[in-house]
């Protein structure tokens, strides 16, 4: 039988999404009646069961997790279409979409000021994800990310930054650990490093492949949190650039494997509209500083 409604599957695609059916209403903007009689319209329509309901919420089905495919890459079209019309104007106005991850905001903060100065009717948005956002969908503008260089295709992808890193810990760590001097040393200390599901950067993936397994004191995709843990010694970590508390010290110099990239991408359809040429040169020239 034809589905007729969109208005349906993209409902079931939240419903899949959040699951539950509160998850899905407030993420729709709807009364949860509506995701509830949209779901049931659905499955009667269709003949199959689109969810299993339970006390935790709506699990989906086979049929369901295909239905629910099918929705969120039509949500990402219309999402891209959207993307691609707004920024095809001749004026630099309205949202200008950046995704990047929270550790690097830091670094774009200054590029941040300078387009909000010098644009004062763009409305910037930064999405600080750990998720890779789609281009190619529209989720994004233009994206700032770090580690290996993005491969996706049809992207325009510029290198901003390259830089060492070094290992460091704190005083107090040092204290009670000592100063490693060769790589055997490092199975009797405790690190801090990324999270698990965000393991992109080189010395964090260096670290990983260490042999015995290093101990691992704290996880977290937040760049602060970790300064902080290294800083109150929990465990030594990775440091770029200047220490802006002095409270770390260097326990071994930067090595070629635990450099980073900072990589500026934009999508080749929206490369050369002019608001995301605005943004290409604001975010260059401060990083370029």
């Amino acid at each position: 039988m034809p589905i007729e409604s969109w208005d349906e599957i993209r409902t079931a695609w939240h419903v899949a999404q959040a699951g539950t059916v509160s998850g899905a209403a407030e993420a729709l903007g709807v009364h949860h009646a509506t995701v509830i009689r949209h779901v049931e319209a659905l499955e009667t329509r269709l003949g199959v069961k689109l969810f299993q309901r339970h006390a935790r919420g709506y699990t989906p089905t086979e049929a369901g997790q295909a239905l629910a495919q099918v929705g969120r890459v039509t949500e990402e079209q219309f999402a891209q279409l959207g993307t691609r019309l707004t920024g095809a104007g001749s004026g630099i106005t309205g949202d200008l979409v950046i995704t990047t991850l929270p550790g690097l905001v830091g670094l774009l903060r200054p590029a941040l000021g300078l387009l909000a100065r010098q644009y004062p009717e763009l409305t910037i948005r930064v999405r600080t994800e750990t998720r890779v956002l789609r281009l190619e969908y529209g989720e994004a503008h233009l994206a700032i990310r770090a580690g290996t260089r993005p491969t996706e295709p049809d992207n325009v992808v510029q290198e901003l930054l390259h830089g060492g890193v070094s290992m460091v810990a704190s005083q107090a760590y040092i204290d009670r650990f000592g100063v490693p001097r060769t790589d055997d040393d490092l199975a009797g200390h405790r690190f801090v490093t990324e999270d698990s599901d965000n393991r992109r950067a080189p010395y964090a993936l260096w670290l990983e492949r260490l042999t015995p397994a290093p101990r691992i004191a704290l996880r977290s995709n937040e760049s602060v949190v970790r300064y902080g843990a290294m800083v109150d010694g929990l465990g030594a970590g990775f440091h770029y650039g200047k220490d802006p508390e002095n409270g770390l010290v260097e326990l071994m110099p930067p090595r070629p494997e635990w450099a980073f990239s900072v990589w500026l991408v934009t999508h080749v359809d929206l490369h050369r509209t002019p608001k995301v040429q605005a943004a290409l040169a604001a975010i260059k020239e401060m990083f370029g500083q």
